[in-house]
Order: C-alpha cells, then structure tokens, then sequence
C-alpha cells in the first residue's frame, strides 16, 4: 500500500507513477484487439473478419461484468483507504474475487444454453453464421477466467499497485499474441484459434493475479470467509460497478445495432468488416485515453475519502490537458496514415476503401475524448452515483443509438458513420456540466466539514 503516491508525491509524478502502467496495460490490449483481427484477416476471408467483428459486442458483456466488480470495487477499495478502512477494503477485494467467478459460470451456463438466440441477436447472416458460433462457443469456456482477468486489473490498481496490475495483462496479452499467428494461421485454426488463444491468455493472468493476492504485498484478501460483506457496502460497490459496466454493455448494444444497420445495405458484411477493422485502428486513441483515466481513478477516490478537494482537483485539471494533448497528436497521425493503417488489417480492396472512410469518421472526436472519460471515472472514483451512470450511458446510449437511427433515415451511410463521433461531442457537453456542479457540492460539504472539527 502506498499511501505516500496518494498523499505527497507531486500531482505531475503521481499522476505519471499511476497512469503510464494504466496506458501500457491499455497497450497491450490494443494489441491484443488487433491481433485477433489482423491474423484472421490474413486468412484473406472477410466473413471471418466480419464474423469477429460481430461476436466482439457478446464478449464486451464478460469485459461489462468484470467492470462490476473491478471498477466498483475499486472505487469503494480507493475511497475506504483514504478513510484509514483498511480491513473493509481488504473484505471488499475478497467479495470482488469470488463474485468475479461465481458470475462467469453463470455467463458460460448462459451462452451455452442460449447461443441460438445470441446469434440471431448480433445479426449474423448465412454467411457469418458458422464463423460467430465457434468463436463464442469457443470464448464462453473462458468466462470465469476473462471476467476475473478484468476485476482485477482494476482492483489491484486501486491499492497502489499500477505496476503490478500492469504485468497482469501484459502476462495475458502476450500470451495471446504468441498464440494468434500459430493457432490462427500456422494451425489453420481461423476463428476458432483467435478465440482459444484469448481464452488461454485470460487464464494466464488470472493466474498471475491470484499469485499476488496470496503475497504479503497487498492488503487485499481472497479468503472464502472474508467475502462476506454487509448489505450497504454491497449496494455501494454495486451502485458504482453497474453504472459503470453500462458503457461496456452500451458498447455492446451500440455495436449490435450498428453492425444491423449496416448489414441492412447491399453488401452489408463488406460495411461491417470494414468497420470491424476501422474500430479497431482507432481503438488505439481511445484505449490510450481511457488508460489514462482509469490510471488516475485511484488518486481521485484516496483524495475524495481524505476530503482533500484541492489536491482532487489539481489532478483532474492536469488529466485534462495531458488527454487533451494526447488525443490531438494521434488525431493527427491517423489523419495522416489512416490508409496504411487499414490495409494493415486486411487486403480486400472494398473493406480498405470503405474502412479508411470509417476511421477518419471515428476519430474526429479525438482531440477531447479523452476530457469525457477523465471526467466519468473522476465522478465514479467519488461515488458520484447518478452523474457517472448517466455519463456512461449517454456516450453510447440514449445520445448515439437515436443519432444512429436518425441519421440512417434522413443521411444515409455517411450519416451512420459519423454518428459516434457527433455522440462524444454531446456527452462532453453534458459531462463538464455535471463535474462543474458535483465540485462545487464537494468543496462546500468539505468546508464544512473542516469549520465543524475546528469548532
């Protein structure tokens, strides 16, 4: 535990100290979301491309569930910490661990019974049809393992660990790197090796995870006997965890959706491997940004829970103009490399032409993506129930689902395209609204608070 970071360190070195693991760990897993793609892109078959790209929103859920307990749990562990909770926070980890599993098997139980139905759902076609069923069927296995994977990313994290939270997915995701060109390729595998690869590397960091919560190092706890926790403390975590886990099943939904519309054009799985292989270029820029959000979460919650609002906002005005930054110089890469970055992924001519298109569309909002997630976890990181939920469900929720539909009517495919982008902008606005309004509340009750203890 290291409560100096939390506490002393100046915000530039804290604020580095916490988010350059967050961002290497995102690192990895944009590699590892483009790995996936571009070895079974090298097969040449787009329906498989387009087979992953439909199936990537049914595995955002197990990545929605581990959000739950990760960023749920993690917002409660940070903000107890700075309270001096630590034997709550350490019951807290335990709870998380064990909900963690528990949740997966019944994810496995569900795709097992119900892959028909999830198939219909996503939109596949007769063409696709096969491809997403063995890609699932395959992914399902590894729930348990993928669901814990994610907690605990976050969680370990939260205790001033980022470098150990780090090594966990770097662990994982090289796993899977190695194993996508042999399995995929080598193999001849196809789908089928894409998925058993990433179910193999989720095991291999929850391996290493578990490894952790048995040493001496953490003051967190994975004993049976320690996950018992009272109701409010429950409510909390998942008050937080759920809201939060919203954007990854939003993500999903959004996905789905998208991927229909698209598929109700002429050559729809041309659109949709186009924008499966677009999405996970500009995956780089949003992973990037995320990380950094989620780095500083901790040192939101630990500051929150120790009522120091001034130290709190020093770190969310400095996130702001790192994301800032950040988000113009890889805005300004891919506007320059967009082509060479899409052929990258895959050689079939009208993906590459339609993909390029798709790319420029999703990274106009990168300059200030960034800004909306800083925002989003700060709000979670405070146990700001009501604010952070409805951020994470505007963004590709309630403002971009009516923008997608809306535009398909009245624009076309160049309005579906752009429909995202025009979705951040507005969640941005709503988001500076709600943060302003959440500070000022913050500071006041913390004043106070402070003249109360001196009287």
């Amino acid at each position: 535990m290291n409560e100096e970071l939390f506490e002393k360190t100046p915000i530039s070195q804290a604020v580095a100290k916490m988010v350059i693991p967050s961002i290497l760990s995102m690192l990895l897993i944009i590699i590892y979301n483009m790995a996936d793609i571009f070895f079974v892109g090298q097969t040449g078959d787009a329906n498989q491309v387009a087979a992953i790209s439909l199936t990537t929103p049914v595995f955002l859920l197990f990545i929605a569930i581990g959000n739950i307990f990760g960023i749920g749990g993690s917002s409660a562990i940070s903000r107890l910490i700075g309270q001096g909770d630590k034997g709550k926070a350490s019951r807290i980890g335990s709870f998380c661990f064990y909900g963690s599993i528990v949740f997966g098997f019944i994810m496995f139980a569900v795709f097992l019974f119900g892959m028909n139905g999830i198939l219909r759902i996503i939109g596949v076609n007769e063409k696709t049809i096969d491809f997403a069923r063995i890609y699932l069927t395959c992914v399902a296995v590894g729930a348990p393992f993928v669901i814990l994977s994610v907690a605990f990313s976050n969680i370990v994290r939260s205790e001033g660990a980022p470098k150990e939270a780090m090594v966990g997915m770097m662990i994982g995701t090289i796993t899977n790197i190695i194993l996508d060109p042999i399995m995929i390729l080598a193999m001849d595998m196809g789908v089928a090796g894409a998925a058993w690869a990433t179910v193999i590397g989720n095991v291999v960091g929850s391996i290493y995870y578990i490894h952790y919560l048995v040493g001496k190092k953490t003051l967190l706890s994975i004993k049976i006997q320690d996950a018992k926790i009272n109701r409010p403390d429950i409510v909390g975590l998942f008050a937080i965890g759920i809201p939060a886990s919203l954007n990854n099943v939003l993500m999903s939904l959004s996905n789905v959706l998208l991927n229909n519309v698209l598929n109700g054009y002429a050559g729809g799985e041309i659109y949709i491997a186009a924008m499966g292989v677009a999405m996970r270029a500009g995956i780089f820029l949003i992973l990037i940004q995320l990380g950094f959000a989620l780095g500083i979460q901790p040192l939101v919650g630990y500051n929150y829970g120790a009522q120091n609002m001034e130290r709190l906002k020093k770190i969310v005005q400095f996130s702001f103009m790192c994301t800032a930054i950040l988000g113009t110089i890889f805005t300004f890469v891919y506007v320059l490399a967009a082509n060479p970055i899409v052929k990258a992924f895959i050689a079939d001519q009208a993906v590459i032409e339609h993909g390029v298109k798709m790319l420029y569309a999703l990274i106009i909002s990168g300059p200030v993506v960034g800004i909306l997630f800083v925002i989003t976890f700060a709000l979670q990181a405070m146990g700001e129930v009501g604010s952070s939920c409805l951020l994470n469900v505007s963004r590709q929720g309630f403002v971009f689902i009516p923008l997608l539909y809306i535009f398909n009517a009245t624009i076309g495919l160049d309005g579906v395209i752009y429909s995202q982008a025009i979705a951040d902008y507005i969640s941005l606005f709503m988001a500076f609204g709600m943060f302003v309004l959440v500070i000022k509340k913050a500071t006041k009750q913390t004043t106070h608070s402070n003249v109360a203890c001196t009287d």
